[in-house]
């Protein structure tokens, strides 16, 4: 049901579904469920010889990532909720079919299944939940801007890395869920390395607009830096996620062959070629050839890692 169908008499579960269509869509989940994939299997590579074991237990492990992702959604609905009533009043939120409330009930659940989550793969009280209880911390301190939200929005490029440091401490917690009651090796900081890169390439492609679309109430990193500029920047977290990966291959590998290298740059050519015809021609189809592009690298590029894995060691449910 689309929310044009809705009402605020309809069932609140078909009102939340339209905001989670809208907001939180389906279509990124995979991203997460590799996300976790790989993380988790990486962390049972560093930890273990032999086949790389699943079980039940993870399972519990891939809610708790995924309520992790609805938790961040939840916190950025509340701070940008004011501003998006004037940007998109049309929205599942904004338009009332919903409110603030049963968001918090929903965040609050999710952080429920977090901390459940985490418990059950320490079976209590052990690393891997004391990893979680820092992710959260810094989650907590996004939601309230760093206690510095007017002059953080005013420095667009800390801001951004200020809130993409969360996504090497998400792998840095789900890998050490892979890999036991022991903390993680420094090796754990490669694939950190992966995610800070990817994810700060998309966050700055879904920022970078071309002039028609630019607005004066909404912050893009194309007024920073000019369209082009952009471009270049997010070319080159590409380019670097590009070497982490190449390094987490050859960690996992030892030497790959030249097919490995040829998958790791076909990750980052499609998103090479829309950036640079954006420079050219920056324009809103552009952008969004853009934020595709560098969702399929980044997607591209935890698969990869993840069949380098299974590859490697290979994979038995338990």
């Amino acid at each position: 049901m689309s929310p044009m169908q809705l009402s605020k008499e309809s069932p609140l579960a078909s009102r939340l579904w339209a905001w989670m269509l809208e907001r939180f869509q389906p279509a990124t989940w995979l991203l997460f469920f590799i996300l976790y994939a790989t993380a988790v299997l990486f962390g049972r590579f560093l930890g273990t010889e032999g086949s790389l074991a699943l079980g039940n237990r993870d399972l519990f492990g891939l809610a708790a990532a995924w309520c992790f992702f609805l938790m961040l959604r939840v916190f950025d609905e509340h701070k940008d909720y004011e501003i998006d009533l004037v940007n998109h009043p049309q929205r599942v939120l904004q338009s009332g079919l919903i409110t603030l409330k049963h968001l918090k009930v929903l965040g609050v659940l999710a952080i429920v299944v977090q901390v459940s989550g985490s418990l059950v793969q320490d079976s209590g009280l052990g690393t891997a939940t004391l990893s979680w209880f820092f992710v959260m911390a810094w989650s907590a301190l996004m939601a309230v801007e760093f206690f510095c939200g007017k002059w953080l929005g005013k420095h667009l490029v800390l801001y951004a890395f200020s809130h993409m440091l969360v996504m090497p401490a998400v792998l840095f917690w789900l890998a050490q869920m892979g890999y036991g009651q022991r903390w993680l090796p420094c090796t754990i900081g490669w694939l950190m390395a992966s995610a800070f890169c990817g994810g700060a390439a998309f966050e700055v492609t879904r920022k970078t607009r071309g002039p028609e679309e630019e607005r004066e109430t909404v912050d893009s990193y194309s007024k920073v830096w000019g369209p082009r500029g952009a471009a270049l920047v997010i070319w080159l977290f590409l380019l670097a996620g590009a070497f982490t990966q190449i390094a987490l291959l050859r960690l996992v590998l030892q030497t790959p062959s030249w097919m490995w290298y040829a998958a790791v740059t076909a990750s980052v050519a499609l998103p090479t070629a829309t950036l640079g015809m954006f420079a050219a021609k920056p324009t809103a189809s552009g952008r969004k050839k853009n934020e595709a592009a560098s969702s399929l690298a980044m997607l591209a590029g935890y698969v990869v890692v993840l069949a380098a894995l299974i590859a490697q060691r290979g994979v038995l449910w338990q």
